[in-house]
This record gives structure tokens, sequence and C-alpha cells, in this order.
């Protein structure tokens, strides 16, 4: 089984927060559809193209910024190279660039999952965080997705900005909930370096966020979300049942998966090893040199560093990591002192053991960042 994830690195606009690869020149579209052919096209007749691919994923950037000729060269260039039998096929859209003939245009190309970047229905939020849309068209295009019956979605809410009151939160997640949504990624404000917010903190004109206040917004989120029947079952995302995404899950499960673009990654492992690359990212090179001269970094990585990213990546979710897998699949086992650090964690109530699987509390994965740094150590 393996992924496909597509880097499209156009936006409108520097959200305050982010710090993803993206440039906002809108002549270099095109050009950059035609590097992306040639990269996929790159990977025909290889160990690549023989596995099945299970899910494709679109994101960026804003995939929602292509058109449909685009798009359709795009995914004709993926079934043409990859042996695709996708149960789910996901893009990114922003709000504003939603409409009802969008959303059937990309669903006859077989997306049957939009994930949506509500973060917030508040203006003033919508204003700070440097956002391209407005409520207004958010409310529009959650009511597109609802109307053309789009097979399932998700929507991605910001928690912890500076002067956001917990009512403030309570009302943009009773708004999003009015709108049924399968599945919603909540997610901390994080301050990065080189991003305007990190510039903004750095110089002492917003304070960062507060962790006391952080800590009390997540648990509204979790409880109000839960209350409709919406779980978490990673640290960031919710769903109702059967509504996880499939392809974030692989990633956390080590399955294969293919990333294009500039600053895309990929990770293969098969009977000769285990390895991760990553395109660099820089859309000028990518645009002017041979796919194979996109690679910025590639490691091949041990069975104990599989481990050990397995652990951090599985205790963020609810399934956890079985202690079976580790030992058949890494060669991994806990050693006595780490075993007592668990049951002291399960005494505090961080931890739980069932069937020789370790999984986190719902208090465990407030803090399981540190938690999994501790074990590890």
């Amino acid at each position: 089984m393996s992924g496909i994830y597509i880097h499209i690195p156009f936006c409108k606009q520097a959200c305050s927060y982010c710090d993803f690869y993206f440039l906002t020149r809108d002549k270099l579209r095109q050009p950059f559809v035609e590097a992306l052919l040639s990269e996929i096209n790159s990977y025909g007749d290889t160990k690549f193209s023989k596995e099945i691919v299970r899910t494709i994923y679109l994101g960026g950037g804003t995939p929602s910024l292509l058109n449909n000729k685009q798009l359709e060269s795009i995914f004709g260039a993926l079934h043409s190279v990859f042996d695709i039998d996708a149960e789910e096929i996901t893009m990114e859209l922003n709000p504003d660039d939603v409409t009802r003939d969008y959303l059937s245009m990309i669903q006859d190309l077989g997306v049957n999952r939009a994930s949506m970047g509500v973060q917030s229905f508040d203006k003033k939020l919508l204003e700070f965080m440097h956002r391209a849309h407005n409520p207004e068209e958010a409310f529009s295009a959650l009511e597109a997705l609802q109307k053309t019956g789009f097979p399932t979605f998700t929507a991605d809410l910001i928690y912890g900005n500076p002067g956001q009151s917990v009512e403030t939160l309570e009302q943009d997640i009773d708004k999003l909930l009015s709108f049924d949504p399968p599945h919603i990624s909540a997610y901390s404000l994080t301050v990065e370096p080189k991003t305007r917010l990190g510039k903004q903190v750095e110089l002492g004109r917003i304070d960062p966020p507060d962790d006391d206040r952080v800590s009390e917004q997540f648990d509204v989120v979790r409880t109000q979300l839960a209350a409709a029947g919406i779980e978490q079952y990673e640290v960031s995302n919710f769903s109702k049942p059967g509504k996880e995404a499939v392809h974030n899950s692989n990633y956390w499960k080590h399955e294969n998966y293919i990333g294009f673009g500039p600053s895309a990654h990929s990770f293969w492992w098969d009977e000769s090893g285990a390895n991760r690359w990553q395109n660099e990212a820089n859309l000028k090179k990518y645009l002017n040199e041979a796919p194979e001269d996109y690679r910025e970094e590639e490691e091949t990585l041990s069975k104990n560093t599989l481990a050990e990213e397995r652990l951090m990546l599985g205790l963020r979710t609810k399934w956890g990591v079985s202690e079976i897998d580790l030992k058949q699949s890494y060669g991994y086992s806990f050693t006595d002192s780490q075993w007592q650090w668990i049951e002291d964690q399960v005494e505090k109530g961080f931890m739980v053991t069932e069937n020789s699987t370790l999984k986190m509390t719902s208090d465990g994965l407030k803090i399981s960042d540190h938690l999994i740094v501790e074990l590890l150590s």
C-alpha cells in the first residue's frame, strides 16, 4: 500500500503563522504544473510505480488555485504512471476559492475528500492570521460542500490566538458543527521563527500563546467536539467513527509514500531498507533542473530510528503502539527502566496498556510530546 503527496507551492498571500514553502507569483503556476508532470513521469517503470496507490493528497500552499485543465493534466499523469486504486483523494481548499462548480469539477477528477482551511469565523482573528478569506466566504464554502453532497470533508480550526477568548472559540466550534463536519483538525497556534507572527513575537509586539490558556482552550475543543460525536483520534485530529484521515494515518504507520513538488518528502521501506528524501524548497530549481536533481536530503533509516519514530507518531494517536509490532517490525523492545517509567505513567493516569499495546489516555495526549521525549530518553 502506498500514498502520493503533491505540494502545490502557491498562495494568494502569506498567513502570519505559516512556515510552509510557498510563493505568490501566479504567472509561475503553469510552468510549475509542467515541471510537476515531468517529475511524475520520471517515476514510470520504477519499483515505486509498481505498488498500488491507496491515497492521494494535494496540499500546499493552495491547491485550489489550480484550474480545471491544470488539475486534469496532473491526475492524467498520475493514472498513466501509477497503479491507482484510491480509497481517499484529498485536496486542500481555501474557502474563497470554493464554488459549487469547482467542487463538482474536482469530484469529477476523483477527489472525494475536501480539506478546508477555515481557522476561525471571527473577522478580527482572520485578519490577525492574515487569511485570504472572510467569515462569509467560509460559511458559503461550507454550505457549498453540504449542498453539492461532497463525499466527505474536514475543516481546520486554530485556537490559542492572542486575544482569542474561550467564548470566541466556543462560537467558532458551534458554527462549524452546524455544518455537521465528519472530521475536524484543531491546531494550537504555533510561533515559527521566520514567519510574520514569529517576527512580531521576537520584537515584543505580540505575546506568545500562554500555556495555561492554550491548555484550557484545548479542553474546550475536545469536550465540545466529543459532545457532538466527533472523537479525538490524534493530538490535533477529531472525527466521527470511520471518518479518520486515511492518508495521514498511513504516515503514522510507516506506509510508503512519494512526494512531488518543491519541499515534498518521500518515504519508502522495502527489502533493501528504509529511505526518506526531500525535494529542495526551491521553485526556480524545480523549473530549471531535471527531476533527478530535485532531491536535497536523502537518508537511510536504521530500524532503531524507525522504531523510535513509530513510537513518537503512534503514541500521538488513539491506537497507540503494539509491543509485538515493535518487536516484529523493528526488533525493538523496551528496557527495564522504560517499563518502570511506563508503569509510573499508568499509575499517574497518563498511559494505559491493553493487549500488549501502549496508549496515551486523554490526559496523556495533552502532554504527549513531553511524555514521548521522556520515554525515549
